[in-house]
């Protein structure tokens, strides 16, 4: 019997679906990433804390019948059958995150009863809330499941989630588990091609490689408040996006040409990144990359110069595919939630308690 995880991260490229059995670890059997086409992305991108309530719930429904075609699609790929699935995890697509707040909530959309009518398929949704109700942050999650799937017993790791913002879970051999975002990932730089070259995203960091870095701006841009924040700590496109990056601008005397911010955003998701490992967890063995960052042979060697001392490979040389790990991610935290355990990190997400995750939709039968 399997799980299929559903995720779609900040970067709102596509709907990654995986298909999973579990046995003492996760074994991915079928993965998919489904595109998200512009039009639906920019409106989606559009959204703020003051857009139409219509507007959101449009979004909502369209996208829930668009996770629920990317399971059935992925099912007919599969040759498997909807009565093979125990049930579907769906992250959904966050909107607002705002984790440090008076009223902090977390949302997200892509309506999971639609999933679960159109599948036919228990859907577990709305991960992130309850462990918020508790005083957590709703974030990260994943770091449990790292927990689950990498921690060694012999080595200490850093996993690290390089999507539109960077998260690392740090491993101890023998220790308790630490997660947190560190800042940007690829948001910025995806944003800022996006506006000055319409492309979706940089690929290999050529256009980055053809600029050049800015001191002036790199400094300003990693003295933000985030980085000096202490744990618990999460952020998404709300904090870290172009109007951000406006600000920081604006304090520049001399223009800067968009090759050389490019050159600039890069090195400053690379920098922010090191700078936490190098703080937390300068004597670990080995980083472990993973999410679209993972693919980008310029950032991975970025990284390796400025962690010497430390291994730096990817997942897949411990059988899980990069891209594929946040969508496992839920698949997972469906099994936890429809087993009645408890999937939450206090220590990572800040909440006073472990609680069960996610809100359980049942087929009518």
């Amino acid at each position: 019997m399997y799980y299929i995880g559903l995720m779609s991260g900040t970067s709102m490229d596509a709907i990654d679906v995986a298909l999973v059995k579990f046995n003492n670890k996760a074994i991915l059997k079928f993965y998919r990433e489904y595109p998200i086409n512009n039009s639906l992305r920019h409106r989606i991108r559009v959204i703020n804390e003051k857009s139409e309530l219509g507007h959101i719930a449009e979004l909502d429904h369209e996208l829930g019948h668009l996770f629920a075609n990317s399971v059935n699609n992925l099912l007919e790929e599969a040759k498997i059958k909807s009565e093979e699935i125990i049930a579907v995890g769906s992250h959904g697509q966050t909107i607002l995150h705002k984790p440090s707040t008076k009223y902090n909530t977390s949302i997200q959309i892509a309506d999971p009863n639609i999933i679960c009518a159109k599948t036919g398929i228990t859907t577990v949704a709305d991960f992130r809330r309850m462990d918020m109700a508790f005083g957590g942050q709703g974030a990260p999650l994943a770091s449990a499941f790292h927990q689950y799937q990498f921690q060694n017993n012999d080595k200490s790791f850093v996993i690290l989630n390089i999507g539109g913002i960077a998260n690392i879970t740090l491993l101890p051999a023998n220790n308790k588990v630490v997660g947190f975002d560190t800042g940007p990932g690829n948001g910025l730089l995806d944003d800022w091609i996006k506006l000055n070259r319409d492309e979706k995203f940089d690929k290999n960091s050529s256009w980055a490689q053809s600029g050049k870095i800015n001191q002036g701006l790199l400094c300003s841009l990693l003295n933000d408040d985030y980085f000096f924040l202490s744990t618990p700590k999460s952020t998404g496109r709300e904090y870290f996006n172009l109007k951000w990056l406006n600000i920081h601008l604006s304090k520049q005397p001399l223009y800067i040409s968009p090759e050389d911010i490019q050159a600039t955003l890069l090195q400053l998701s690379v920098i922010s990144i090191c700078n936490t490992i190098n703080d937390v967890a300068k004597d670990y063995d080995e980083v472990l990359v993973c999410g679209g960052g993972a693919y980008n042979p310029v950032c991975l060697r970025l990284i390796n110069d400025l962690l010497p001392n430390m291994k730096v490979s990817t997942t897949k040389d411990y059988d899980l595919s990069p891209d594929c790990i946040e969508a496992v991610t839920f698949a997972w935290l469906a099994k936890r939630r429809l087993e009645n355990k408890t999937a939450s990190l206090p220590n990572v997400t800040g909440a006073n308690r472990k609680v069960l995750l996610g809100g359980v939709y049942r087929p009518n039968k």
